[in-house]
């Protein structure tokens, strides 16, 4: 008799063991740090990049895909569609831009920092530290959705 409640106890204390843990997963997996959602491949949804008399913008969008590593890399290339007008300036040439590195992630601040290796626009972004955050004073945004 005192096998079997011993036994009951133990088989008790393990049902009381899993409950706990299964009701603390749900607590752990909500929290999910900025740095682990950005991981993974994006693709390119929407760019917002109003005229200057703030009505919006008519230029083609692009296609785009960006790339955040575990362990800290990102890679981006955005290509903007063929037209009598393709895109060029500082930062696309010929309709194509593209630039990877390491990234930060300053969870304290919700931002993001790319650290540029190589671009296809050379000096103008290698060795470049850029801060990416949710501006005001930007008047363009970006929508990337993960695949």
């Amino acid at each position: 008799m005192k096998a079997l409640r011993y036994g009951a106890w133990v088989v008790l204390l393990a049902i009381a063991c899993l409950v706990h843990v299964q009701s603390a997963k749900p607590q752990e997996a909500g929290h999910v740090s900025d740095r682990e959602r950005l991981i993974g491949a994006w693709h390119l949804e929407h760019i917002d990049s109003p005229e200057p008399e703030g009505k919006p913008s008519d230029n083609p969008q692009p296609k785009g895909m960006l790339i955040y590593t575990r362990d800290g890399h990102m890679s981006v290339q955005l290509m903007y569609p063929k037209s009598p007008t393709t895109q060029s300036n500082q930062y696309v040439l010929d309709g194509y831009e593209a630039s990877f590195g390491s990234y930060d992630v300053d969870e304290a601040r919700h931002t993001l920092t790319h650290h540029v290796q190589g671009s296809n626009t050379r000096d103008l972004l290698v060795g470049k530290d850029l801060p990416r955050s949710a501006r005001p004073d930007e008047h363009w945004s970006v929508t990337w959705e993960h695949y």
